[in-house]
């Protein structure tokens, strides 16, 4: 029998480690945050949502932790890093995860939607990396950026957050190079279409955007439980793999991805979009100017902010 390929990474385990995790407020976050504190680990839960964060925070019980702060805001989350490191005397894991997602195509979004998107998305995940390296680097410890299968597919109506999470993964791949001297290991995470409120939010308010994902075929259209997108996500936080696929299907649309964003592919998907488009625009102007979902934190069309993802 021929030897086997796959790589055996060593399995660190979380118990007495502590773990900052953005946008646990809700849906993935506060899902990871229960499995990590399940299986031993210290949590500081960060976010916008403060009833929700220490909602989680109680649940999980006492030597838990929850920071309010706007992944945007560098010293916000600068200070949220030392209240955790004060608290348990060290950062071991970060994880990237607060997110958005307008409600618009470029044509109808406004200039503040696109760039909010970009902000939240993909520098609020930069500056949370840079506010926690110092400390995880003490520790030689992991960075956790959630990224998504946008990052290598697209969609109308996705422009800014495909831009957003294509950037994360570029960043990524980029930090690991820088930190790996330091012992550090960095890793992106690229799920479909998750159980959560952005996505819920998303499909209730465009019935056209809702109707294209559902004819996505094989893992490109997969939806998964919030459960179980958590369980991919905290065995990461142990093995410290360089990507999460979230089905672990997504990852043959990764390595296809010239294929599936390529001059064909696009032939395909312009046809459909020629039609479509003007559906999902003709929906999102029956929202009346909110440009994100009802459950984001702020979502006033004036100043939306970053919900947990």
């Amino acid at each position: 029998m021929a030897p086997s390929l796959r790589l055996h990474r060593p399995r660190t385990s979380l118990a007495g480690r502590t773990v900052l995790i953005t946008g646990a407020a809700r849906g993935i976050g506060a899902a990871l945050a229960r499995k990590a504190a399940a299986r031993g680990a210290r949590v500081a839960l960060v976010g916008l949502e403060p009833e929700l964060l220490a909602r989680v925070a109680d649940e999980l019980g006492p030597e838990h932790l929850w920071v309010e702060a706007d992944v945007t805001d560098a010293e916000a989350l600068k200070a949220a890093v030392q209240r955790t490191v004060d608290t348990f005397g060290g950062l071991d894991i970060a994880v990237a995860n607060a997110g958005i997602a307008p409600l618009t195509t470029v044509y109808t979004a406004s200039a503040h939607a696109l760039a909010r998107t970009i902000e939240v998305n993909l520098i609020g995940s930069m500056l949370t990396a840079h506010a926690a390296l110092p400390q995880v680097a003490e520790r030689r410890g992991h960075i956790l950026l959630v990224s998504s299968a946008a990052a290598f597919t697209v969609l109308p109506g996705m422009s800014a957050y495909c831009a957003a999470k294509a950037g994360l993964e570029r960043f990524g791949d980029a930090l690991r190079l820088e930190v790996a001297h330091r012992g550090v290991t960095v890793a992106s995470a690229h799920p479909t279409w998750i159980d959560t409120d952005l996505v819920r939010d998303t499909d209730e308010a465009l019935p056209t955007f809702a109707a294209t994902r559902n004819r996505l075929p094989g893992p490109l259209g997969a939806f998964t439980s919030v459960e179980d997108c958590a369980e991919a996500l905290v065995e990461n936080l142990e093995t410290r793999g360089r990507r999460v696929f979230v089905p672990r299907s997504v990852g043959m649309v990764a390595a296809l991805r010239q294929v599936v964003t390529g001059a064909l592919a696009e032939k395909l998907v312009m046809k459909i979009s020629a039609s479509q488009v003007p559906q999902l625009e003709q929906d999102i102007a029956a929202l009346g100017g909110r440009q994100f979902g009802k459950n984001s934190v702020g979502n006033a069309a004036a100043a939306p902010r970053d919900p947990a993802a």
